[in-house]
């Protein structure tokens, strides 16, 4: 299990524990964390569950793939520490993670 916390654009801080196996996004719509809405549950289908990820994970949450960087251009406000966190896997090495959420989800 690993702690992980959401902060919303306006500063508003969700700290939850998720399940090891789940994703970032499942962490957060079964904690009902507004911001996040993982549309297309989980499958890599749009980019409503887009985050950056704070810069001291972003070696431990993986690179992105060519699926994921297609679903973030569809929307905005793209960053280099831009995830869609239905691909993040929860594991015991995130335990800590902080990402933060967009003004708006596309």
């Amino acid at each position: 299990m690993a702690k992980i916390t959401y902060i919303e654009f306006n500063g508003t801080e969700h700290v939850i524990d998720v399940e090891n196996g789940l994703s970032v996004m499942e962490g957060a719509t079964q904690n009902m964390v507004p911001g996040i809405d993982g549309d297309c549950g989980g499958a890599c289908a749009c980019a409503t569950c887009h985050v950056y990820v704070d810069d001291a994970w972003t070696d431990k949450t993986g690179e992105r793939s060519q699926m994921e960087e297609s679903m973030l251009d569809f929307t905005s406000d793209v960053k280099e520490s831009s995830r869609l966190c239905c691909q993040i896997k929860v594991t015991d090495e995130l335990d800590g993670l902080v990402v933060r959420l967009p003004e708006h989800q596309y």
